[in-house]
This record gives C-alpha cells, structure tokens and sequence, in this order.
C-alpha cells in the first residue's frame, strides 16, 4: 500500500526521498498549486496522480487523460510522477509535451479525450508547481471536486488498477497552431508587440501571429524558467509597462501579452496605454454584440462597471452576468448559461462558438483583438478605447495575507461591510447603494464607484480592486476606505503593487 502523505517532511532525508509529502493548502478552489520540495515532493505528485486516477474512476469517466508541461525546470519531472501515479490507478495517459495550458484543453478535443491534468504554476515565481484538471470538457474542476481529491490523497484512498498506459503524442503544438490559424489571414497590416515574459508562450505565440499575417515584435519570448526580468503575468505593471516601451519604441499598432501557460492576454494600445483586461473586454463585447444582437457576457466580480452602463452595449442588448472570479467558476458559468463570451479582469477571457470552445486561451483572445481591429480599417486602438465613457481602474492589488486564514480574514471584511450597508453607514463618504457577496464583497456607493475584496485562488493573498466613474480622487477614496477596513486585521500584510 502506498504510504499516507505527510504534511511536512525535512528535505535531504531519508524520510523525504522515501516518503509522499503534500502540503495540504496546496489544494485550492479549481486547482493545485505548491512550492516545489517545500510543500510537495516527486513522491507527493505521485500520490496526487493517483488520487486523481482514483477520483475519474469514482466518478464514472472514462479513464483516459491528456497531459502536458510549461516550461520550468522541474515541470517535466513532476509531470513523469504525476503520469506514474495515473497509470497506476489505471488511466490510459496521453501526453503532449510542452504545452500551453490552452493546449491541452484543445487536446481534449482534438484527441476525444474527457479528462486534462496540466503540470503548471501558470504566473507564479519560479519555484511553483500546480496542476489544472478536469474531467468534463471544457469545465476544469471546481471546489466539489477539489475537496474529493483533496480527502482521497490526504488520506490515501487510492483504488490501484490495472489497465494504465501511455501514449505521447507526436508533434502535437502543430496541430494545435494549425487550429488556430486554419482561417483566412486578417486583411490590413497590423504591427504587434507579442510580448511572453519568458515564459512557454514564447515557443508558439509569435509563430501563430505571424501566420495570420501580423507583423511581429518579439518581446522576451527566450523561453527562460528563471524569468529573469519579471513574471510572465500581464495583469503587473512590470510586465505592461515593458509592453508599454515597446510599443512607443517601435512605433506599434498594439501590444499583445501573454502569462506563464498561455491561457490570458494583457493588450497595450498605440499610445502606450495599458488597458486593464476588463475595458478589452468591453471593447470586445462592444465589437461582438454588433454581430451578436442580444448577447449574454459573463463578467467576473473584479471587473468594470461599464458591461452595465455602457451605452453601445445597453443598445445592443447586451445582458451582463456578474460572477465569482476563477477560470473553473467563470467557465462553467459561460457554457451552462450559454453566453457568447465570459471576462475576467485578469484576461481570462472564455469564448464559446463561435469564436471558441468555452475554455480560455490567451491566443483566441489576442486572436479576437486583432480581428477587433480588422472589423475597424482606420480606426486606432487608442480611438476604440477612447470611445468608451471614461473611469478610472486600478490594477489588481494582493496584500499578503496567508492561505490558512485567509477566507476567514474576508469573511470578516464582508460582515463588516453588510453591517455598514444595514446600519446606513457610509463608505467613503457616501451610501452603500449595492452590496454583491458571491466572491468576496463587492461594495458600490451612491455615485458607481466600487472596492472588491476578496480571497486569492491561487496564492496567500487578498485581492482588492477599485473603480470609480466620477474621478481618480473617487478612485482613492475608494481604495482608503477599502484598504481602511483591511488594516484592522493585523494578518494582512503588504501589497504587490497599489495605486
């Protein structure tokens, strides 16, 4: 029998190179993820590929799975324990190398395969692993299954089987660049900073621009697992001000940038101004729903206003969701309520037909910029982006805040706010006028402007987010006032990055 893991093991022991261990933290909402030989060992990741083999049997899938890696320099090894762990349990892997997580989606697909593990640790520095799985395409697990999975490996509930194999797939990104650019090239010149931060998207992303006919600026696409500049995650202002340079240096069109797996994409305007993924996206909905009449999008908790009030959009008939942010929730929402697109202010963007298959995929969403474009012959990004009514955005901001008492740190930030609206009490000076609790607290005053606060899926963070549609004054006013709350819980500490 397989030993049980154990939470913590020393590294450079006997015990340890012997022995499972796995972090139990390190199972979040909708997917995995730990330091690497801190928090999990090749023995932990064996564990959780067997657990998973155990949960696809348990729930009645057919045992078959794709499985791929980005480029880190454990990757390839955690992938192998994890595939051992598969094959032990009895699943039939397919594996297609390095991968973007977008890819292995495709693969699904492409290969009628029900079941994805994808070895990644997507933006996090290096020295993260995770995996993203699913077992019913498009969707990726979401906390239901997370917790199962979670029981079976803490507690060694494996059922080994017989009947494992595996199987790589040769040559497999060439098909998956073949998907993509199967259409007819975009009919106007367009000059494009495609930017990767040395991360996996490097190895595909400019080859299938270049084939839909843009003309390609690389920027950090040396694929380089040390990320020595800074991590592949468009939604930094490290990232999106190199973007910024670039683009102002070389005179370019737009910037397009792509996050450690390659399913988001940050966009830099002809000016060199950074629109946050969230305004993208009403740009698209706007460009979208003219073909569309009537649409439903999906919008996730963190994002703009504006899908509600803008006027393009409120004449076409555009119906906004709000919901939790997370690629699991935001997926699932789009295919089940069968919207033609789902926006994540992060960039996850989730296309269903026509456009895509439901999952996000940082190159169909810079795919859908560039046809954006297209659709409008002589009109610039920057003028696209002007057109819309103005607010002012922050970034995402993360205060540390650790992942055993984060949700209980929100929680209480979320009463305290529920308080406030019942006693009617103000929030930066005003009334609350809308209170939304479906991921954290979303907290609107009397003149639109908003704060979000809620837990991070992926690392011991918080998430704030603040907006306002009067003025950047209203926007900090805002963010003390939010931040002001934050600040009474001594366990949360320092931001990435604030306005």
């Amino acid at each position: 029998m397989f030993p049980r893991p154990k939470p913590s093991l020393v590294p450079n022991t006997a015990a340890y190179e012997s022995e499972p261990m796995v972090k139990p933290t390190g199972f979040r909402e909708y997917d995995a993820r730990w330091l690497f030989e801190r928090e999990i060992n090749l023995m932990g990741v064996q564990a959780l590929g067997m657990g998973l083999g155990t949960l696809i049997h348990e729930a009645g899938v057919r045992p078959e799975l794709v499985t791929g890696h980005d480029f880190r320099g454990y990757s390839a090894s955690i992938k192998n324990a994890l595939v051992v762990g598969l094959m032990a349990a009895g699943i039939k892997v397919h594996d297609i190398g390095l991968a973007l997580s977008p890819m292995a989606y495709f693969a699904q697909f492409e290969l009628d395969v029900p079941c994805v593990a994808m070895v990644t640790a997507s933006h996090n520095d290096n020295g993260w692993t995770g995996v993203k799985m699913g077992m019913n395409r498009p969707m990726t697990f979401g906390p239901d299954e997370m917790s199962r999975l979670k029981d079976i490996v803490l507690n060694a509930e494996f059922k080994l089987r017989d009947g494992g194999s595996f199987v790589f797939e040769e040559n497999f990104p060439a098909r998956y660049m073949r998907d993509l650019t199967d259409r007819p090239k975009l009919r106007n010149k367009i000059r494009a900073v495609v930017a990767c931060g040395n991360g996996t998207a490097g190895a595909f992303a400019p080859a299938i621009l270049q084939a839909l006919g843009v003309e390609v600026i690389p920027l950090d696409c040396e694929l380089d697992h040390t990320f020595p500049k800074y991590n592949p995650n468009p939604e930094d202002m490290e990232m999106l001000h190199a973007m910024r340079d670039a683009v102002l240096e070389h005179k370019a069109d737009v910037a397009l940038g792509f996050d450690g797996d390659g399913d988001r994409c940050g966009v830099v305007d002809d000016t060199g101004d950074e629109i946050f993924a969230d305004k993208v996206g009403v740009l698209l909905a706007r460009d979208l729903s003219a073909l569309h009449p009537g649409a439903t999008f999906v919008v996730d908790v963190k994002s703009t206003g504006l899908f509600v009030t803008d006027p393009v959009l409120q004449a076409n008939g555009v119906k906004a969701d709000y919901w939790k942010t997370g690629h699991s929730y935001m997926k699932r929402r789009v295919n089940e309520s069968g919207a033609l697109v789902g926006f994540e202010k992060s960039g996850h963007y989730f296309f269903n037909k026509p456009v895509g298959r439901g999952y996000d995929d940082g190159l169909v969403s810079a795919i859908a910029v560039l046809d954006m474009l297209d659709r409008n012959p002589g009109k610039k990004l920057s003028e696209l982006k002007d057109a819309l009514p103005k607010t002012w955005s922050s970034p995402t901001m993360s205060p540390h805040c650790a992942d055993e008492i984060k949700y209980g740190v929100v929680d209480q930030v979320v009463k305290h706010f529920q308080q406030v609206a019942a006693d009617g009490g103000d929030v930066a000076g005003q009334k609350i006028r809308d209170l939304v609790t479906v991921n954290g607290v979303r907290v609107t005053v009397e003149d639109g402007s908003w704060g979000l606060v809620r837990a991070s899926s992926n690392k011991p963070e918080l998430v704030v987010v603040v907006e306002s549609p009067v003025s950047e004054q209203r926007m900090h006013d805002i963010f003390r006032a939010v931040d002001g709350v934050l600040r009474t819980h001594p366990e949360v500490g320092a931001y990435n990055q604030t306005i």
